[in-house]
């Protein structure tokens, strides 16, 4: 198992923690990080976790570049999650590589449910802003969800990594998504006409015309990706290489 141990001296937003808890409670999925138990311990809470032996995709991708296979392996099972947690009226409001959990069996995960939100049947959205910038969409960013993850596959960098003043973060972030418009891939003839389209349907930038995680996991670039178990070789490789690090 894996601990996650929480000071609740110095906790911000206890909120989060209940959230993540009820949230991940209540949404058991193949494709989720599972919550076993919490126990508090003197001034800590500890929240026992199911244990993702092969780190997170943002490991691997600081690591090695992802094969045109191992691609759509992955965002195929990220988007069942997320196809999971949306028919469950579930918004993760957080999905990035850094919350993308791997086994070394070749398992994909979503974890971190701190930001979920739980919709009522009938609403469509939250009015809260919350999430990490760089992996909002449009219509969060500039207050009115799927497309960066998988330029930031396929780039490692962030999508507009050129803003570096935290200062004016958001409203740079802002300006850039209303100026600049969609991340640009820095090599796209290098990439299959399936994976361009892919992006196309996940980068809409009106979210009337973007694709839905149900929609997209039909989507040719993934109804022909290999199942999750060839992700074997990559994970071991990206593992072995930080523990001889």
């Amino acid at each position: 198992v894996a601990i996650k141990k929480i000071n609740l001296q110095e906790l911000g937003r206890i909120e989060d923690i209940v959230n993540e808890i009820q949230v991940t409670k209540r949404n058991r999925s193949p494709s989720a990080v599972s919550y076993l138990d919490s126990h508090l311990v003197h001034e800590e809470l500890w929240l026992v976790m199911e244990y993702m032996d092969g780190g997170t995709l943002s490991d691997v991708i600081s690591e090695t570049d992802m094969s045109g296979d191992e691609i759509p392996a992955v965002s195929g099972e990220c988007l069942q999650g997320l196809d999971f947690l949306h028919s469950n009226h579930v918004m993760h409001r957080d999905v990035k590589s850094l919350n993308i959990l791997l086994q070394t069996d070749g398992s994909v995960k979503l974890a971190d449910f701190g930001l979920c939100a739980q919709l009522s049947p009938g609403q469509s959205r939250q009015s809260s802003v919350i999430g990490t910038v760089w992996w909002m969409a449009p219509e969060v960013v500039k207050d009115q969800t799927y497309g960066p993850k998988v330029v930031n596959s396929h780039n490692p960098k962030r999508p507009y990594q050129q803003v570096r003043d935290w200062c004016f973060l958001f409203l740079q972030a802002q300006l850039l998504t209303a100026t600049e418009g969609i991340p640009q891939l820095q090599q796209p003839k290098l990439l299959s006409p399936w994976l361009r389209d892919f992006l196309s349907c996940c980068l809409q930038t009106d979210e009337a015309w973007r694709w839905s995680a149900q929609e997209l996991l039909q989507h040719q670039f993934l109804t022909s990706a290999k199942p999750a178990s060839s992700l074997v070789p990559l994970i071991t490789s990206v593992k072995k290489q930080k523990e001889e690090k």
